[in-house]
């Protein structure tokens, strides 16, 4: 073997992979790393610098806004989609039936195209009338097909 492929290997020059610390010439001393964190830090204080060992893991606190450099108000985990749309239906008790539009690019033709979406809604008090734009908002599933609740009435029908 070759003193690379012994470098490449992790073994230290004049040492065999298979070598113990008792087979280690005399006169060297065999230096161990820290144990505890607590001993790392004892060990920057004399001048040497430590690298390895001191991931604590991420930082915790608010999430920061890459672009702006500022504190987010909501993280990742608390977003809750929103939608506007019109509602189309106002039959059943406590619930709306709201028809959302998106217009999305066709992925062959590039032409922008019309989808429109229906979501049943959660309307605690009956507030919302057929004609009416609403902005919606996702909640806990509330039944089998309601997982969307009413925030607030944007523009009544005329």
């Amino acid at each position: 073997m070759t003193e690379e492929e012994k470098n490449q290997n992790g073994a230290p020059e004049g040492t065999t992979p298979g070598d113990t610390p008792e087979s280690t010439p005399e006169g060297a001393t065999e230096e161990r790393p820290p144990e505890t964190p607590q001993d790392l830090i004892e060990g920057a204080d004399s001048g040497e610098t430590v690298e390895a060992g001191l991931d604590l893991g991420p930082a915790k606190g608010p999430a920061l806004d890459q672009d702006e450099g500022q504190i987010q108000s909501d993280t990742e985990r608390n977003r809750r989609k929103e939608r506007v749309g019109l509602v189309v239906s106002d039959a059943p008790e406590k619930t709306v039936t709201v028809s959302v539009e998106a217009l999305v690019r066709h992925p062959k033709y590039k032409k922008r195209v019309r989808r429109s979406k229906k979501y049943m809604v959660h309307d605690e008090g009956n507030e919302a009338q057929v004609g009416d734009t609403v902005r919606i908002i996702e909640t806990r599933p509330i039944s089998a097909r309601k997982r969307w609740r009413l925030a607030n009435i944007v523009s009544r029908a005329e």
